[in-house]
């Protein structure tokens, strides 16, 4: 799974970046970084295609099904397995009309033995920003307000990873995630492809220090090596 990851870029680097790539020029004032930390129930920077342009906001991690009773089931939702996307009721929907891309510079994974749990942090030798497969949705609450959430598509992890953890996140390259946003590719095949390759050949790893454990340590240093 993926419960932890961080966006170590600043504010600057992340609109160079999105201007390059997805031809957006401005980033909303409510739009912050750095952020090292990022946890369940607090705000994802995603992009996402309505069919003429590419945007980028904010949607709380923890996809909220539009039918949920309860919107705390987000917690629950962090992750959809990309074995099940087009098949559980809950994700199917936006597998198809809402899918993002959840921007990202590295993750955080824990080993687990008998007595403790390790932190890792994954990252790509030479990129410093890349984007995660996502989906996302709307939930109606009762007052009439608008809540937009969530999850992050995990897929069985590489050999890299098997050692720490048996499920990782989809990274997608710059033009994979295009094809994944792209509302007009509806093909389930075509969908699933883009979700398996392993564009990356790059990904590394290291110790990192517990502090990463509690949310509200949010600084440089719980990515540094340990």
């Amino acid at each position: 799974m993926c419960g932890r990851y961080g966006i170590s870029v600043s504010r600057e680097e992340l609109k160079q970046y999105l201007n390059k790539n997805y031809d957006i020029h401005i980033l909303d004032e409510s739009i912050t970084l750095p952020r090292y930390n990022i946890s369940p129930g607090q705000n994802t920077i995603s992009l996402i295609n309505n069919g003429s342009n590419y945007h980028v906001g904010l949607l709380r991690w923890g996809f909220v099904p539009e039918w949920a009773k309860d919107e705390n089931i987000g917690y629950k939702m962090i992750n959809a397995r990309i074995e099940s996307l087009d098949s559980k009721p809950a994700y199917k929907k936006s597998f198809y009309q809402r899918r993002c891309v959840i921007i990202a510079s590295g993750f955080f994974e824990w080993h687990r033995n008998s007595s403790t749990k390790t932190p890792y942090y994954f990252y790509l030798k030479d990129k410093d920003i890349f984007g995660f497969a996502g989906l996302w949705t709307v939930y109606k609450r009762k007052d009439g307000s608008k809540l937009y959430t969530s999850t992050i598509i995990t897929k069985e992890a590489t050999s890299l990873m098997k050692d720490i953890h048996n499920r990782m996140p989809v990274i997608l390259s710059e033009t994979e995630a295009k094809q994944w946003l792209d509302p007009k590719i509806k093909d389930r095949n075509i969908l699933m492809t883009i979700l398996q390759k392993q564009s990356y050949n790059n990904l590394s790893l290291h110790q990192v220090s517990k502090r990463v454990n509690q949310v509200i340590n949010d600084d440089e240093s719980i990515i540094k090596s340990v």
